[in-house]
């Protein structure tokens, strides 16, 4: 009788825990849907191919981001190509050869820039290029946003290449391979597909950056992709929208913030379609 009654009471506590769970899970995935839906209601009707290719203009005259659209893929470019080739090599230092000292401090110096707030980054840029040069750009803009992005690759690199099982290396190794080709051939393409979810993660981070942009790319009205000007962006370009008086403007910063936002997900959708396939 007492065995029952424990059994009982285990069903109904675990019951309970799955509903609970199941309760915070909806909820989660309820005002993730709230939110990109008011932003597809509030932007929708502002979004049309004038919209999506023409420069910004005076209010009253329409108007595009098709410039912003344009630089936030050239600082998105040029930040990953700095970014992530130096976060997955520090990934894989820390993961095949972390043991020492230097690797906790490379692990503690990593840690604490991922909760450096993004606007600090942004002012430490503005002192290291953007004085020196004594003009905004579009290289400052991609420093500092690779800067934002290498700590989070670092660790996401790190974390999936533990993950791959120790047997798939010692198998190489007995078969003779040498170590690095253990890494490029076996160990890297085994945890692809985890080190690509972390780089996009990293990449939809800093495609939502303001601040730092504001003190190095600054911003642009004209197309322009030269790297040493100042460059527009869609953040830039809804911030300033967003705090004017104007009500055509703040209608142009919410269908660019669903601009924005579909573009995140074009590229997490096809990243992870290409590493499915491929892995």
């Amino acid at each position: 009788m007492m065995k029952s009654s424990e059994e009982n009471l285990r069903r109904m506590t675990s019951a309970l825990m799955t509903a609970l769970t199941a309760c915070c899970a909806f909820f989660a995935v309820s005002m993730l849907l709230l939110i990109l839906g008011y932003i597809a209601w509030r932007g929708l009707g502002s979004i049309n191919l004038q919209f999506l290719t023409d420069a910004p203009k005076p209010v009253g005259e329409g108007g595009g981001i098709g410039n912003a659209i344009l630089g936030t893929l050239v600082l998105l470019l040029l930040s990953s190509l700095i970014g992530l080739p130096i976060g997955i090599a520090a990934g894989i230092y820390l993961a095949e050869f972390g043991e020492g000292r230097f690797a906790s401090l490379v692990r503690f110096v990593a840690d604490t820039l991922t909760g450096v707030p993004s606007i600090v980054v942004g002012v430490f840029v503005y002192a290291l290029i953007v004085l020196p040069m004594k003009q905004f750009s579009a290289v400052a803009g991609g420093v500092a946003l690779a800067l934002i992005m290498i700590p989070i690759v670092t660790r996401t690199t790190e974390e999936m290449i533990r993950l791959v099982p120790t047997s798939l290396r010692e198998g190489a190794l007995a078969l003779g391979a040498p170590q690095w080709r253990v890494i490029l051939g076996v160990v890297l393409p085994a945890a692809a597909s985890g080190i690509a979810t972390g780089a996009m993660l990293a990449v939809a981070r800093v495609s939502g950056e303001t601040a730092p942009l504001l003190f190095t790319a600054f911003g642009s009205r004209f197309f322009n992709i030269h790297l040493g000007q100042p460059i527009a962006s869609l953040t830039v370009q809804i911030y300033n929208y967003a705090i004017s008086p104007y009500d055509e403007w703040h209608a142009q910063a919410w269908a660019a913030t669903l601009v924005l936002m579909t573009l995140i997900l074009v590229i997490n959708i096809t990243v992870r379609f290409l590493t499915r396939k491929k892995f």
